[in-house]
């Protein structure tokens, strides 16, 4: 039982950082970039308005007007379904 228990608390202290690792921020380009709304693929996405999801790679929908993408500057309202702002 004791071995159970040491292997399940290795693999949880191994898979732990891969796993908040996932949830952090995407850090911005190093592009005159601005926030498009609307664009991502699912699981795709930079990050997301707040309450939608936690961050990078977290949108569970194509097209979330919630989450997120760098586009460069003046490219967001070029592309269709692109927004400044959350909708």
């Amino acid at each position: 039982m004791k071995r159970r228990i040491f292997i399940a608390a290795a693999f949880a202290s191994a898979l732990a950082p891969v796993v908040l690792s996932a949830q952090k921020p995407v850090p911005p380009p190093s592009f005159k970039a601005e926030k498009c709304y609307g664009i991502a693929k699912a699981g795709k996405n930079d990050c997301a308005s707040t309450g939608n999801n936690s961050c990078g790679g977290s949108s569970k929908l194509n097209a979330d007007p919630k989450a997120w993408v760098y586009v460069p500057a003046g490219y967001c309202d070029r592309i269709v379904g692109g927004s400044k702002t959350p909708k």
